[in-house]
């Protein structure tokens, strides 16, 4: 920021300083908070008269947060869950702030004490594995893009890797010369995890790493980049899964759902080795989740794992039930209701 006002410096320094090297906040975050404090300006422009060059801190204060919360949801027409995550950037900075500008603590504390607002939850988006293997199905494996556009996607799926673990992958993250094959994913607040591949997918990456003489000498290179040998981006991967889905869809549109993310490919993963029996335990390390409760959405969005458990507990109570008026020609038991009568 050009500015020289108490919030540009304290704003500056939050992004610049503390969240990158004291947090180690990964680019994504930083990306999406800084969003957030681009919106809040121009609100704080537009609406309440203030330009970035008078925006002070006294200026940042529950009213004013809760306008701008407000002003996003009515006025640029967000979802709930955007608005609880300018929310979440605003009470990081708020938190960083009650340490340094102590004077308006009392401030600080009625910010943090706004609520995130209860977001829809939507049904999990996923592929049955029909839906998977059409969609992996679709690249042309004649052409060199086709062959790296199959082990992108088909590594994206093994893994369970988000898009920006996929995008941010470097060759020396990759383990495939011996087995245990291996890959070194790098998540939110970027920690690290050890995934296991499948040896199909492994022969796809190899073909792949070999056409491209990618090996693992070649210290920071993109696993996957552009015609500029620059690693791909979000959108580039998302761009890629739309045109194949797009594809697919043409197929058998039963098996591949109108909204396909990158997203939904590490649900499906995610769904699969569930419904293959594997510990929740595990499936929360492959997907690099913090906690087990994020993992058992997966749990409770399984019909097919509940129909089932239900089968396996299920004990014969109910009496059997004759058919074709079989009672009549128990003797007793005609006997026995006609004693009702009396």
């Amino acid at each position: 920021m050009t500015t020289t006002t108490d919030f540009a410096r304290r704003l500056s320094r939050f992004l610049s300083e503390y969240l990158p090297h004291e947090r180690n906040a990964s680019p994504n975050t930083l990306s999406a908070y800084r969003d957030a404090f681009v919106q809040y300006i121009d609100y704080m422009h537009t609406r309440q008269g203030i330009t970035v060059e008078k925006l002070c801190l006294k200026h940042l204060t529950r009213q004013s947060v809760l306008g701008y919360l407000n002003w996003i949801l009515d006025e640029r027409h967000c979802s709930p869950a955007t608005r609880n995550y300018r929310l979440a950037a605003i009470h990081a900075f708020v938190l960083y702030l009650q340490y340094s500008v102590i004077e308006l603590s009392e401030e600080w504390q009625k910010i943090l004490a706004i609520k995130a607002m209860r977001a829809e939850k939507k049904a999990l988006n996923y592929l049955t594995p029909d839906g998977v293997r059409l969609l992996l199905q679709q690249p042309d494996t004649t052409t060199r893009q086709g062959r790296r556009h199959l082990a992108m996607l088909s590594l994206m799926y093994d893994t369970g890797a988000r898009v920006q673990e996929l995008a941010d992958l470097t060759v020396e993250s990759v383990r495939i010369d011996s087995e245990p094959y291996t890959i070194r994913l790098y998540g939110k607040g970027r920690k690290a995890r050890v995934v296991p591949m499948a040896k199909e997918q492994v022969g796809h990456l190899r073909q792949y790493m070999e056409e491209n003489h990618l090996n693992s000498n070649m210290y920071g290179t993109p696993l996957f980049f552009n015609n500029r040998h620059e690693k791909l981006t979000r959108e580039g991967v998302a761009y890629v899964l739309k045109t194949y889905a797009d594809m697919a869809r043409k197929v058998d549109p039963s098996l591949i759902p109108e909204r396909l993310s990158c997203h939904s490919i590490r649900h499906s993963k995610a769904m699969h080795l569930l419904q293959a029996g594997v510990n929740l335990v595990y499936i929360r390390d492959i997907l690099g989740h913090v906690s087990i409760q994020t993992t058992d959405i997966y749990a409770r969005a399984d019909s097919k794992a509940k129909r089932e458990a239900l089968e396996k507990a299920y004990v014969e109570l109910n009496p059997e039930v004759k058919s074709d008026r079989a009672w009549e020609r128990d003797k007793n038991l005609r006997e026995w209701l006609k004693g009702l009568n009396h």
